[in-house]
């Protein structure tokens, strides 16, 4: 059974989503994930999505390590179902709303986000049937949505390709637990012109 492995409800169990319909993230990769979430000090304070949630197991974990606030996506009616119990779950616990569950696909829920919504943290655990073309549209559509410094990490099986990712987003890094990979990946800034890069303007003509 899964839990939640640290913070304010540690320890607790979560519901899990019935049959095969998701691939819930083992506590061994969840450990292992949070453990680099927490050396990169994206978690405290920090706005989450959690797309297609699932359990909403990876979402619920931020809000006990003391995410600011946690947005679940998930278009199943199960599994979303099991994400609102899991949300209450924690929210229980904090004495807030910290947790909130959106029933809707992921591309509807980024087409309708506010221009003004952005996260700093975002987990993707996209399902086997979403190709890379619909995976990098996806990602290009979340790229509007993110902090400058927001860490977005993409769970797929370690036989899949690397994402394509859109010109908006790179990737940093990448760390392989058995029969998952994990992508991490950021806004891409462009580098600084230097000054010496700049062509210096022609002197103007002598009269």
């Amino acid at each position: 059974m899964s839990r939640i492995i640290a913070g304010a409800a540690g320890g607790t169990p979560l519901t899990a989503v019935p049959g095969s319909l998701t691939r819930p993230t083992t506590d061994r990769v969840k450990e292992a994930l949070f453990s680099r979430l927490d050396a990169f000090n994206v978690i405290a304070g920090a706005r989450v999505l959690d797309l297609y949630a699932g359990s909403g197991s990876l979402g619920v974990e931020s809000g006990s390590r003391g995410a600011q606030a946690v947005d679940l996506v998930e278009s199943d009616g199960k599994a979303s179902a099991v994400c609102q119990r899991n949300a209450d779950l924690i929210n229980g616990v904090l004495g807030r709303k910290a947790v909130t569950v959106h029933r809707s696909k992921v591309e509807p829920f980024l087409e309708r986000a506010s221009e003004t919504a952005v996260w700093d943290l975002v987990f993707l655990d996209p399902p086997y049937l979403l190709d890379e073309v619909g995976l990098q549209a996806v990602l290009l559509k979340l790229s509007t949505h993110l902090s400058p410094a927001a860490v977005v990490v993409v769970e797929r099986s370690s036989r899949s390709p690397e994402p394509q990712w859109p010109d908006t987003i790179t990737r940093f890094a990448e760390k392989k637990y058995g029969e998952t990979r994990l992508w991490f990946a950021e806004p891409f800034v462009p580098d600084a012109i230097d000054d010496d890069d700049i062509p210096e303007a022609p002197e103007p003509p002598g009269r």
